[in-house]
């Protein structure tokens, strides 16, 4: 389902973003021998790095999340803002955590 998704994204059209929190999220749940495999990918990438406006803003979605008694980690932030920076869209399969952010969410 998931090769099914990143290919729809390239057939699409659709320009895939990446940070570095999404970066080292994915190299925390790697095996070894896939590194070359996440390498590869990368070089296709565009990598992002928001303005500190996104980074506020991760902070302020953090802060709203607490008074509500919820938790919004703060990678997860961090995505989100800077999906919402770029005008995109979170691709994932984590969608309770990114519902505390306004960004729009797709999952496979």
């Amino acid at each position: 389902m998931a090769a099914a998704r990143w290919d729809a994204i390239f057939q699409n059209a659709d320009e895939p973003f990446v940070n570095e929190v999404v970066v080292a999220e994915v190299q925390t749940g790697l095996r070894p021998e896939d590194r070359t495999h996440l390498e590869t990918l990368l070089a296709s990438l565009e990598f992002v790095q928001p303005n500190p406006s996104a980074a506020l803003l991760a902070g302020q979605w953090r802060w709203d999340a607490r008074a509500a008694g919820r938790t919004l980690s703060l990678a997860d932030a961090l995505i989100a803002s800077a999906a919402e920076a770029l005008g995109c869209a979170i691709l994932t399969r984590n969608v309770r955590d990114f519902a505390l952010t306004p960004v729009p969410v797709e999952t496979y």
